[in-house]
């Protein structure tokens, strides 16, 4: 007798960005494999005419019994997006104009609590009331703090980044809070997402979460740059010109502590939790978490696998975090960087789809490695968008130069991120698949974190730029900023830059992930993705 074929299953874990597909019968859930669910055929799937496909998914969506609970948790992660588009996107920028590089770097230490979720996610599992909702016990007070933080945010910020120097302490702590906030209440929705929706209704859960944050962060970064921009307002929205944008940072944070108010009073009054299928919860304590996280750690070829996630992303930095800010130094205005990412967006989606396809096979990460390639051929070519930047200002043909820059580095940077994903996936313990996900994810996006604030300084200590200034007219001095060349100018001096230290350190970051993709990256990785599958196993279930 043949036997039974086996199903495909799916188990959603805490991370933002975890996906994973396990083997295994519905029936043999262990305390970190609770929820399972099939995937729709894709070779089926893809025979269907494209509008087909869409008009499909949107029927079986709006006519879906789980329509207001996909809908809450859309808006629910549309409210994580909001400070995460601020964080990563817009306060940057408007730091930037006045403010150096180390100072900007000082402030990315605000995004870190995203990346380092993991330690603190097991707390948010185990401890709840149980009558109120295991859940509802975080996302509700943490909501509500976060109001609170952005309604105060409201009525003082746009004070504090009128003078960041002296205020940029207080911009990164405020930052920081926010950031940590919105990760624990990720870890909350991501589990809420389990039991919210219906068994069949669970592959919803990842749409959920890229609608919800994307659209947020969307609005975040790239409409609130454009309408703060002072030139965009005036050419599309006042009839007589003004000195401020359209809409200001105070006000847009108190529309969203409104926003979260709103929200979390309907969970309150209207949304109760199932707890019938929430009994397993201490199952799997804090301690045995921890203690499965060492584990994995402690196999013979992770260790190895960990170092490529930690380094494989430090020659990509500075054309992720420092060449944008370059572009509006030289000057791009925020409003046609604002462009750019829309139009990058969908191209993202696509790549992202098409991505997971590629990822299959003996070479599962041959994708990721051309990827590599490709995004230190873009951090080349980024310089050099930088160096020959339109003294007279931006052209509509060399917009496009920039835009086709933004673009192949992103979608590079796409096919990476769902290449290691889809490996990530098929290496996985099995039975504990939730917790190694969760584990090597967050490696990889610390990452892409810790080296930005070093980076950003680095720029900053080997950059070498004097205002020279007329003679009787003053002493020179360091116009190493946005607002001290800006002072530079206005008085009548010139800002001599002896050594740029963009290109020092873009080109000293570009030459070492090629180093060390050339002689560790790649003969590791061609090596990690050849080993069978027990070999990453570190559960004795799962070896058997």
């Amino acid at each position: 007798m043949e036997d039974a074929p086996r199903r495909r299953t799916r188990e959603p874990s805490s991370s933002s960005n975890d996906v994973g597909i396990t083997i295994g019968g519905s029936g043999t859930h262990t305390p970190t494999q609770k929820y399972a669910f099939e995937i729709e055929d894709p070779a089926a799937y893809a025979k269907l005419p494209l509008t087909d496909r869409v008009v499909n998914k949107w029927r079986a969506f709006y006519g879906n019994k789980d329509f207001g609970n996909i809908t809450l948790l859309i808006a629910l992660y549309w409210l994580q997006g909001i400070p995460l588009g601020l964080a990563h996107g817009s306060i940057p920028f408007l730091l930037k104009e006045k403010l150096s590089f180390a100072q900007v770097g000082l402030f990315s230490l605000a995004g870190y609590p995203y990346s380092l979720k993991l330690f603190w996610s097991p707390f948010v599992d185990s401890l709840y009331d149980r009558k109120f909702g295991r859940r509802k016990s975080w996302i509700v007070p943490i909501q509500l703090i976060t109001a609170l933080v952005f309604w105060w945010m409201g009525g003082h910020i746009d004070g504090l980044v009128r003078n960041p120097a002296e205020n940029i302490y207080g911009i990164m702590y405020l930052f920081l809070a926010i950031v940590f906030l919105s990760a624990t209440q990720d870890i909350a929705v991501d589990g809420w997402a389990l039991t919210l929706l219906s068994k069949e209704n669970l592959s919803y859960a990842s749409t959920c979460q890229t609608v919800g944050i994307n659209c947020g962060f969307f609005l975040s970064f790239t409409v609130f740059l454009a309408l703060n921009s002072v030139e965009f307002s005036n050419k599309y929205i006042f009839s007589v010109p003004r000195d401020e944008g359209f809409l200001q940072l105070g006000p847009y944070l108190a529309f969203w502590a409104v926003a979260y108010v709103l929200v979390t009073l309907y969970l309150v009054v209207f949304k109760t939790e199932d707890s019938s299928s929430e009994d397993e919860a201490g199952s799997y304590g804090i301690a045995e978490t921890y203690k499965t996280i060492w584990r994995i750690c402690k196999l013979p070829h992770m260790q190895q696998f960990i170092i490529v996630l930690l380094v494989a992303k430090v020659g990509f930095i500075p054309n992720d975090t420092t060449t944008q800010l370059k572009l509006i130094e030289r000057g791009l205005h925020r409003e046609d960087m604002a462009l750019a990412v829309l139009i990058d967006f969908p191209v993202q989606i696509f790549f992202g789809y098409y991505a997971a396809r590629w990822s299959q096979g003996a070479s599962k990460l041959k994708p990721w490695r051309l990827a590599f390639v490709l995004r230190l051929l873009c951090s080349a070519l980024s310089m050099s968008v930088v160096y020959y930047f339109p003294q007279g200002g931006l052209t509509t043909g060399y917009f496009y130069v920039v835009l086709i820059t933004m673009v192949a580095s992103s979608m590079a940077k796409t096919v990476q991120f769902v290449g290691m994903t889809a490996f990530v996936t098929q290496i996985a313990d099995p039975v504990i698949g939730g917790t190694y996900m969760t584990l090597l994810n967050t490696l990889s996006n610390f990452g892409g974190t810790w080296p930005v604030y070093f980076i950003m300084r680095a720029v900053d200590y080997f950059t070498s730029a004097t205002c020279l200034m007329p003679a009787r007219m003053g002493d020179s001095y360091a116009c190493s900023t946005q607002e001290a060349r800006s002072r530079c100018v206005k008085e009548g001096g010139l800002c001599n830059v002896t050594w740029d230290g963009y290109y020092i350190v873009s080109a000293s970051c570009t030459l070492l992930a090629l180093v060390l993709f050339v002689g560790y990256i790649r003969p590791t990785v061609h090596r990690l993705e050849r080993h069978p599958a027990h070999l990453w196993r570190v559960t004795k279930e799962s070896t058997k």
